[in-house]
């Protein structure tokens, strides 16, 4: 049975009813692996069931335009249609993200969504059946130091707490910003 959806991170949480005790693993923390760490990807690629492959860890936190929370783990390992949904294991047999995407012009460059990204939100699909983010109704625009506020739109969170456009935003809960993506996942996590 579905129990929550969230289409920002193309994940969805399921109830399995068992007379018996089903096995499972255990999610493992990707903000602790590092690129160039080893990992397995474990999927039914073109209905090839319980396949696995092994590769290394090529970037962390990689956008890739798929929504406004892309926070994705870029790997070698060969993740390909039908992976989608299957665990990427640290070598810990830890599940450090979910095979998610693949780059159709680059051979070998396939992407999970971090476990980080879809662990908090785990709650609010049991309970509520969604996720519920933070918002602060601003527009932004680049800058090399944190998130540039281009626009501060009418009753909104931001222009409560009186954000003005040119405003610079480097931290939030003193966690250093690099971007305005960063600012917006940052803010969708609360």
């Amino acid at each position: 049975e579905v129990v929550g959806t969230d289409e920002n991170l193309d994940i969805a949480l399921v109830h399995i009813q068992s007379d018996e005790p089903l096995p499972y693993v255990s999610l493992g923390a990707a903000s602790e692996s590092r690129v160039g760490d080893w990992v397995v990807a474990i999927g039914n690629p073109f209905g090839l069931s319980h396949t696995v492959t092994a590769g290394i860890i090529s970037a962390k936190g990689r956008e890739i335009q798929a929504g406004p929370y892309d926070d994705f783990i870029q790997t070698d390992a060969s993740i390909n249609p039908g992976n989608s949904g299957g665990p990427l294991f640290n070598l810990d047999g830890e599940v450090i993200g979910i095979n998610t995407a693949i780059n159709p012009w680059g051979q070998g460059i396939g992407f999970s969504v971090s476990v980080d990204a879809f662990e908090p939100i785990l709650e609010d699909l049991k309970s509520d059946g969604r996720v519920r983010r933070g918002w602060i109704g601003v527009g932004l625009g680049s800058h090399s130091e944190g998130a540039l506020i281009a626009a501060v739109y009418d009753v909104t969170p931001g222009a409560d707490a009186g954000l003005q456009s040119g405003d610079l935003v480097r931290r939030l809960n003193n966690i250093p910003l690099t971007s305005g993506d960063a600012l917006v996942r940052s803010v969708g996590r609360l």
